[in-house]
């Protein structure tokens, strides 16, 4: 199995990367992202370890991007789709050049580059598993990230139209929802944008049910699971990988710190 990595060059994709060359899951990996460099050395260092690995500098925003990532993957495989936009704004501060670059990274780059997956692997007749990455911001999400949790939304409508779409040609579509997760990217933001602590992990996670934030780790093993053989006919499902149960609990009322303001 070939395997495409969305966002592969760092974070919950360098995670997933390393999860699918430990357990020999995969013959090849194409690392897509925009840290060239980072990717360069996570690519050696894979082949390195006995998986054939490339890196392809990609925005997948832009128009070309996903026919040049899926170029380099034309025989058996797998598709993930881990690259997002995070950046914050609420409806009050948001731009309609902020919300188009959510919707182009996180659900308009994914649908195209799914797209030109999906021809490969019919056109060959080979089975295939993509799973996007999405968030739990998708059930709704936080004011400070509208743009975020309506793209994050859509992907998941994305994910069960495409896996209905395509099952008769041995396609499965999965989605993996992570929650508050810990990595580099999430320390970067917490304190570039959001004013917070050079300790904020260490303040956080005893405000989180089981004491931490969720790993990398956790959520790569969920892709892996779903892109393997041994998740059967699973396909059209999004999986929250959380600290809470949507639907349960007493809803909580937005503090006035949150609240959107003119």
């Amino acid at each position: 199995m070939i395997t495409i990595i969305n966002g592969g060059t760092q974070g919950l994709g360098e995670a997933v990367a390393r999860k699918l060359v430990g357990e020999g899951r995969s013959t090849g990996l194409v690392l897509a992202g925009r840290s060239a460099d980072r990717g360069k050395a996570l690519a050696d260092e894979l082949t390195e370890l006995g998986t054939p690995s490339v890196v392809v500098a990609a925005d997948i925003g832009e128009q070309d991007a996903p026919a040049q990532v899926v170029q380099t993957c034309v025989e058996r495989f797998g598709v993930v789709n881990v690259a997002a936009l995070t950046t914050r704004a609420t409806l009050f501060d948001d731009t309609p050049e902020h919300a188009d670059r959510h919707l182009a990274v996180n659900v308009k780059g994914p649908y195209f580059l799914i797209q030109a997956a999906a021809r490969v692997m019919i056109e060959a007749s080979t089975a295939g598993s993509i799973v996007n990455v999405g968030s739990t911001s998708g059930h709704g999400g936080q004011p400070r990230l509208t743009a975020y949790s309506m793209s994050k939304g859509a992907l998941a409508v994305m994910t069960k139209n495409l896996a209905y779409a395509l099952m008769r040609h041995n396609i499965r579509v999965n989605q993996v929802n992570p929650g508050w997760m810990e990595t580099e990217s999430e320390h970067h933001t917490q304190m570039a944008h959001d004013g917070a602590p050079e300790n904020w992990l260490e303040l956080a996670a005893p405000t989180r049910p089981f004491g931490r934030l969720v790993q990398t780790w956790e959520v790569a093993n969920a892709i892996a699971f779903c892109l393997s053989p041994e998740s059967g006919l699973l396909t059209g499902n999004v999986i929250d990988i959380d600290q809470t149960v949507q639907g349960a609990g007493e809803p909580p009322l937005p503090g006035s710190e949150e609240t959107p303001q003119l």
